[in-house]
């Protein structure tokens, strides 16, 4: 009897040391990864910056600082984010050179796709599509079409922070066909290549 109670104290012992650990991990706390940061979802913003008739200095006289705000829609799928913006902008009145005089750059309406890939909180992307810019006359010009339609292309980079907060900073060209004007050497069209550079906040809800 003695023996066969032996046994079982020992068995009853093993089998606690081997049950312990074992229900120890049942008891605590499971640990679930942090969800990876989202960039799909609406937004709003603000931006300014620079508007500059081109390189290497966009912080000559002749440009103009510029502002405005924006709108968009991001989808984020795996890694890659597609979406698509609203803007308008002031421009400061960059001036351009035109056959017989300057004319200035004032406001800006863009509509644009954007596509990136995101890196947890960090978004590389592109954009392109089309932007309305309000010229008005600068020295030597007597008259000017106005809004003219053009095409748009750019790229940039966004950092995300918590709270649906992000900042960006971005480069466009925008390119405008057929701008006619009038000035003491008759009437002429020009091309306007323009760039603009810029930093924005937006929220995301």
């Amino acid at each position: 009897m003695f023996s066969q109670a032996k046994i079982i104290l020992t068995a009853s012992a093993l089998a606690m040391c081997l049950l312990g650990p074992a229900m120890a991990a049942d008891l605590s706390p499971a640990y679930n990864n942090p969800p990876a940061f989202q960039w799909s979802g609406a937004y709003v913003g603000v931006h300014g910056g620079t508007a500059f008739t081109g390189m290497p200095n966009p912080f000559a006289g002749r440009n103009g600082l510029s502002g405005g705000v924006q709108a968009g829609y991001n989808q984020q799928m795996g890694p890659a984010v597609l979406g698509a913006e609203i803007e308008g902008s002031y421009l400061g009145g960059a001036e351009h050179d035109v056959r017989g005089g300057k004319i200035k750059e004032k406001w800006r309406g863009a509509a644009k796709a954007k596509a990136g890939l995101s890196f947890d909180q960090t978004l590389l992307f592109g954009t392109g599509g089309v932007a309305m810019t309000k010229f008005d006359k600068g020295d030597k010009v007597n008259d000017i079409d106005g809004w003219k339609l053009g095409y748009l292309v750019g790229g940039g980079i966004e950092q995300g922070f918590a709270g649906g907060l992000s900042a960006k900073v971005e480069y466009d060209y925008v390119r405008t066909p057929g701008v006619e004007t009038t000035s003491a050497l008759g009437k002429s069209k020009a091309t306007i290549g323009s760039h603009e550079l810029k930093a924005g906040i937006n929220y995301r809800f």
